[in-house]
């Protein structure tokens, strides 16, 4: 008599395909971790500093690059590469804890930004930037 082997069944592990999913995951997870991005950090402003009624110092540069500013609810006055770092001064002196805002127009180039930035930062300013005039 002859004995009958064993008949292959057709079903398939997947024991080993999630362990093999599981170790993926695992090195991708460790891997993310160390990938540092090459971003600028920016600090935001919180909440609740957004919504206080501490007095904001705005600086507008139009589409023909003229610079004007204003303190609180102060009509803009002109301003210049010379009068800009005596106004943020006067504002500051006014309030110590002021908020500069810039607004700038889209078409405006990155370094005249960069001018009104490099005078905060000199100065010591909280900045906060925007993208268009505020509503009159």
């Amino acid at each position: 008599m002859l004995k009958r082997r064993a008949k292959i069944s057709p079903a398939f592990s997947m024991a080993s395909m999630t362990d093999v999913i599981f170790l993926l995951l695992i090195f991708f997870m460790i891997t993310s971790t160390m990938v540092s991005p090459n971003a600028i950090k920016v600090l935001l402003p919180q909440g609740k500093q957004q919504t206080s009624a501490k007095p904001l110092t705005r600086v507008i540069i139009d589409k023909q690059l003229r610079m004007y500013g204003a303190f609180g609810n102060e009509r803009e006055q002109n301003l210049t590469d010379e009068t800009l770092t005596p106004f943020l001064r006067e504002c500051a002196e006014r309030e110590p804890e002021m908020y500069i805002a810039l607004y700038a127009d889209e078409s405006v180039p990155y370094r005249e930004i960069v001018k009104v930035l490099n005078v905060a930062n000199e100065n010591h300013f909280k900045m906060v930037l925007a993208t268009r005039p505020p509503e009159r």
